[in-house]
């Protein structure tokens, strides 16, 4: 499992561990048993069985989209609320078993992403400065060089959109001074990056706007542009700008909901009940589904959805979808 977790993030992917801290028996897994969670839902690993599996993979999906760890208790109904604890998260576990399990699960998700494009001071100090607050950082423009940008994980010496994952934890600053800020703009608002950002007076951006406008950017992709990058801490050394910009980046950063990746933007899946049982089962990953008067049910094993097929009519009131 921790070879596993390295190559995902290695590979930039975020997961989710999940880690068996306590059981009370009967149950199939045992503490330290484990399992991986990645953001597709996918499950590797050993956490339980068909009724503790489906309830670990939705928790680390929500954890995931948070950022946040849980513990989790999975517990039959009648021992819901018995013992609250702040920060447990109790889940009905319907098995017929009756074991208990106690699942932490930890989210591990990419650094945030700047993306520097210019190759003057700001630029070169906001590679310094994010570095340091544990960011990805690529440095993007002409005449770079490693010298300049040792701090940077990625160089790229030319305008190339191509070559960059952006999405919801990915932030751009446009600080090229007049070279190529149109360019580099049309670039950047085109991307699903959370942020992008000029370097540059209004004058200059209103200037910079109109020509995105004639040459046929979309309005709802102006509009993401934030100009003068920063927030105003009267700053004048590029250092000090470079600080003002990133103290927004974060101020975006901490308002928005936490995202997995941008391919997975639904990370918490319809819902339906199990008419038999009464667990949760994610509609898009269910295995066990029956039609019954052109509506489709949904059930968290084979023996429940057996046990519905024997009395649909009077189960069939049981399990409203949910979203």
């Amino acid at each position: 499992m921790l070879k596993r977790a390295l190559e995902l993030q290695e590979a930039g992917q975020p997961f989710a561990f999940a880690t068996v801290v306590r059981a009370e028996k009967p149950t199939s897994a045992k503490p330290g048993a484990n399992a991986i969670v990645t953001a597709d839902g996918a499950l590797t690993g050993w956490i339980g069985g068909s009724c503790a599996q489906p309830s670990v993979v939705r928790e680390a999906l929500k954890a995931l989209q948070d950022g946040q760890p849980r513990l989790v208790r999975l517990c039959p109904p009648e021992q819901l609320g018995r013992l609250p604890q702040e920060g447990v998260v109790e889940v009905t576990l319907t098995c017929i078993s009756g074991g208990a399990l106690e699942v932490y699960i930890e989210p591990h998700l990419p650094p945030p992403h700047l993306v520097a494009i210019g190759h003057l001071p700001i630029a070169e100090a906001l590679t310094r400065l994010a570095k340091n607050l544990g960011y990805e950082v690529t440095a993007m423009g002409l005449d770079l060089t490693r010298e300049r940008f040792s701090h940077a994980d990625h160089l790229l010496d030319r305008l190339d959109f191509s070559q960059l994952t952006s999405g919801a934890q990915t932030y751009i600053v446009v600080a090229t001074h007049g070279n190529y800020d149109e360019e580099a703009l049309e670039g950047a608002l085109r991307t699903d990056a959370a942020y992008v950002a000029l370097v540059a007076s209004k004058k200059r951006a209103e200037a910079v706007m109109q020509y995105l406008r004639e040459v046929g950017l979309p309005e709802e992709r102006l509009t993401r542009l934030k100009y003068p990058a920063g927030v105003d801490i009267g700053a004048a050394t590029p250092e000090e700008i470079a600080l003002s910009i990133l103290a927004e980046i974060v101020q975006v950063r901490r308002r928005a909901p936490q995202a997995a990746q941008p391919q997975t933007p639904s990370l918490a899946p319809a819902e339906a009940i199990d008419p038999v049982c009464g667990m949760t089962v994610e509609i898009a990953t269910a295995r066990y589904t029956a039609d019954y008067l052109g509506q489709v049910y949904y059930f968290c094993s084979a023996g429940c959805k057996r046990s519905f097929q024997k009395e649909p009519e009077r189960l069939s009131e049981n399990s409203p979808p949910r979203h």
